[in-house]
């Protein structure tokens, strides 16, 4: 565990691999171990660990936390603080993309190269006055109560979007992400409220400034038709040093369905020329 800001402390986990070091970071509501499939076919290239970020997995967030985009920056720096040698690469998904970029604005010149899967780094333009709200509320109306590991795996198989998630991925969530209560139930570990938070509090300060970004970042896309994907290829044309690659047999949650994929394509953007 490591110190980040307003209280919080964030967990990191070493994934293993031999080569440079690649910090990975996941999306709202989930864990660093979720990368576990990707770090195993990226062991050959790199040394991989994931963090979770405050509100997440094993990490703690301060009493006084309001999940504010700038945190999930802050624990991306810490993390790059406390991993010896520090990683001069990162992958992110989602929300783990866009705290990336947002680690590069407020410390420029921390990572060499990014790969960023539909990072929700979003124009102002995109976003209504009261936030994403209707991801908020479904977040809040989430079942975060399970009789026990193998109850939660079943629900969640059998149902869309993690249906769709790749099965070993799917079982390290349940495995990672969930705690045990003394009556024999588990719960998220990630609570439906911070979630809803980060959700209700969607950044609205990062995309006007990616110019700042002067690392060379691979934006990952998908043929989705949510904001996350529609923006993808916006946030690539502001960025000086940036490219896109297209997922278009993906969704949002992409990362998540094909680890082998996902593996080669983060190996080609941090590790080409």
């Amino acid at each position: 565990m490591v110190d980040s800001s307003k209280g919080a402390r964030v967990a990191l986990h070493d994934l293993g691999g031999t080569g440079p070091t690649v910090l990975l970071a996941h999306a709202n509501g989930f864990c660093g171990l979720m990368w576990q499939p990707v770090a195993r076919e990226l062991a050959a290239a790199a040394h991989c660990w994931a963090l979770d970020f405050r509100g997440h997995g094993d990490s703690v967030s301060g009493p006084e936390e309001d999940y504010d985009w700038a945190g999930m920056a802050d624990d991306v720096l810490a993390a790059v603080g406390a991993i010896q040698p520090a990683p001069r690469l990162a992958a992110g998904h989602s929300l783990g993309g866009a705290a990336i970029l947002k680690a590069e604005q407020a410390r420029p010149g921390t990572f060499d190269r990014a790969w960023v899967y539909e990072p929700v780094t979003i124009p102002e333009s995109f976003l209504p006055p009261d936030g994403v709200k209707a991801l908020g509320d479904i977040a809040r109306s989430r079942k975060e109560l399970f009789e026990s590991r193998q109850a939660a795996y079943d629900r969640y198989a059998a149902r869309p979007p993690f249906s769709l998630l790749d099965p070993e991925v799917l079982r390290a969530y349940v495995d990672c992400g969930f705690r045990d209560l003394p009556d024999g139930t588990v719960t998220m570990k990630c609570a439906r409220e911070a979630e809803a938070a980060i959700f209700d509090n969607a950044d609205r300060t990062a995309f006007d400034r990616l110019g700042e970004v002067g690392a060379a970042v691979t934006v990952a896309v998908s043929a989705d038709t949510d904001p996350p994907a529609l923006v993808a290829p916006l946030v690539a044309k502001q960025m000086p040093h940036a490219t896109l690659d297209r997922f278009d047999d993906l969704t949002h949650f992409g990362p998540l369905q094909d680890p082998p994929r996902i593996a080669a394509a983060i190996t080609a953007a941090l590790f080409s020329g």
